[in-house]
């Protein structure tokens, strides 16, 4: 009421606090424009322009110029052979086995992590998580050094099987499972699941018909995300696959590197494309029913204590148990026994030692620690570029906008983010080599710059920079902005006092998912880096191709020191975060 006795309207009392009027909405208009401007720019110059090129290429006459015309023999060569429809069912086997495994491994544990508790249920998570973000090439050389003989697991001779890449995929995409199905179930109403037992259902009744088809857009979500991620696996196909069961993906880097046939190359990424879009439109889908159902039930359920006496718990933690042990530890554990077997066979930190040299026959330009300390240089950067970029994306998506326009607008910025999460690192990678020589007519080529692989490395982890920060945005109630602005408070003021101190709380996990990321990527980093600025993982792969023990023995060690440092930067991330943000890091 004002001293007349009339009732203030929260525009009169904006008015009355010296709150902006029009120019003041002009400028918050401007400063949201710029926050959106910023990462579209950077999408569109260093993601976009790479990957339409590329693809551009598939359709032009004459290596792919504009002059050249529109020539289809490209397709017409690729698509008629048989090579081609080989590698897409395997690149569809692969990735529809390895999305059916992970699910079905990681249900259990996801009811376990989430919506039981016991001791050290944080630190299980965090080991759950770790393998998402290795290195694919360490991965690859775990499971080879498990499977071929005189491993842990060579008598299966399992070594260059169908079976081995499978396994290798579901390591990495387990944790995709069990966080996103695990940050639903932890906010599923219990009381629905306990009225069916009060009614008389068996516990598998209960769960069959009312706790799954709650988990269903979760669980849709996740298979998605999982079929998207094994589609365009590179490093683990390529190390554990050989020749017989390669990929679209490991074909394009062949294609490229072996044989310089960038036409075919385009064509199989074009072909590659269809099927992430395909992929993307059903995660997409599957996300949206999952975002619907956690609105239904914001409020996080209690969790239970774990009761092995009952045999859903006994059977979950069963499953759980073995998965961890045998599927995440034991490749983990068998690399770092053999890291300490010599070239002799003698055991010992020889391997160890020989990091500081270039390998057996001069094998490298560098050694492994100074490759490290550029892993470790290009990988602060690419964080902190992807912090930024993903930062600004995650603060505009966060809004909720009234205007249906402005609502889909938003919409549409969230899902052209999420678009390197599922197209291959090798088609960026590729895509710089073929536009970056004079960017925009300027007389310098970007190829031989420094910042190319840090550039390169932070589009790749921008997604999940998003998908980390976004949920924790989204949670801040509306009004508490609302309220500040009306009673005076500037935009800025706003992002300051009341999203900056919530979205901190997610900012270690954003910094640990961008830097492990960068820190492991070799996908666009093989097409990429320098020889005498390689990066670690790359490194690593040229040990392996080169003959010798004394080079396999040296590949080891260095995997070893490379997931180290990943798993401690990740338990890092996971421990400053903790169970404050709830279901937030369960989306990737």
């Amino acid at each position: 009421m004002d001293a007349d006795g009339r009732r203030l309207t929260a525009p009169a009392l904006r008015g009355r606090r010296g709150a902006p009027g029009r120019g003041g909405a002009l400028g918050r208009g401007a400063g949201w424009a710029l926050a959106a401007g910023v990462p579209l720019l950077f999408l569109g110059v260093f993601f976009a322009w790479p990957v339409v090129a590329l693809v551009g290429r598939g359709f032009l006459a004459d290596g792919g110029t504009v002059a050249g015309g529109v020539d289809l023999s490209g397709f017409r060569d690729v698509l008629t052979s048989p090579r081609t429809w080989r590698l897409v069912g395997l690149t569809l086997g692969q990735a529809a086995a390895g999305s059916a495994a992970s699910v079905l491994l990681g249900l259990p544990a996801a009811y376990v992590l989430y919506r039981c508790r016991f001791p050290g249920r944080t630190l299980v998570r965090g080991l759950v998580t770790v393998p998402f973000v290795l290195p694919s090439v360490v991965v690859g050389v775990a499971f080879s050094a498990l499977l071929q003989p005189g491993g842990l697991l060579g008598w299966a001779h399992l070594e260059e099987t169908f079976l081995a890449v499978v396994l290798a995929l579901v390591f990495f995409n387990y944790a995709v499972v069990v966080r996103t199905v695990g940050g639903l179930w932890e906010r599923l109403d219990p009381r629905a699941e306990q009225a069916a037992r009060a009614l008389g259902a068996s516990p598998w009744r209960a769960f069959r018909t009312v706790t799954l088809p709650a988990l269903a857009p979760a669980i849709a979500s996740a298979a998605a995300v999982v079929f998207l991620f094994c589609a365009t696996a590179f490093g683990v196909v390529l190390v554990l696959g050989g020749i017989r069961y390669g990929t679209i993906e490991t074909e394009i880097w062949t294609r490229t590197t072996q044989f310089l046939d960038l036409r075919t190359a385009a064509v199989l990424s074009v072909l590659q494309l269809v099927v992430v879009a395909g992929a993307l439109a059903v995660s997409s889908r599957a996300r949206a029913r999952r975002e619907h159902a956690l609105d239904l039930q914001p409020e996080r359920a209690a969790a239970q204590p774990l009761d092995l006496r009952r045999a859903p718990d006994a059977v979950a933690a069963t499953v759980t148990a073995l998965t961890v042990a045998g599927l995440l530890l034991l490749p983990l554990a068998g690399l770092v026994l053999r890291s300490f077997r010599a070239a002799d066979g003698t055991w010992g930190l020889d391997n160890y030692v020989a990091l500081g040299t270039t390998g057996g026959r001069n094998a490298l330009v560098v050694t492994v620690w100074e490759a490290l300390a550029t892993s470790l240089r290009t990988a602060v950067l690419a964080a902190v570029i992807a912090v930024v970029v993903g930062g600004l994306v995650a603060l505009v998506v966060s809004r909720r906008p009234r205007a249906r326009a402005a609502r889909r607008a938003v919409g549409v910025l969230d899902a052209v983010f999420m678009l390197p999460l599922g197209v291959s690192a090798v088609t960026v990678g590729f895509g710089f080599l073929v536009t970056l020589d004079r960017p925009l007519g300027l007389d310098v080529d970007l190829r031989t710059s420094g910042l190319l692989v840090p550039v390169a490395q932070a589009v790749v982890a921008v997604p999940l920079v998003v998908r980390t920060v976004l949920p924790v945005l989204r949670a801040i109630d509306p009004r508490l902005r609302e309220a500040a602005s009306v009673l005076g408070a500037a935009p800025g003021r706003v992002l300051r006092d009341v999203d900056l101190p919530v979205a901190l709380r997610s900012l270690g996990l954003a910094i640990g998912f961008a830097f492990a990321v960068s820190l492991g990527e070799f996908g666009a980093t093989s097409f990429l880096a320098r020889p005498d600025a390689a990066t670690l993982p790359v490194v690593i792969f040229r040990l392996i191709g080169r003959p010798g023990a004394e080079n396999y023995g040296m590949a080891l060690a260095a995997s070893v020191v490379l997931a180290v440092l990943t798993a401690a930067v990740m338990m890092l991330a996971e421990r400053l975060r903790g169970d404050r943000l709830g279901a937030a890091g369960g989306e990737f």
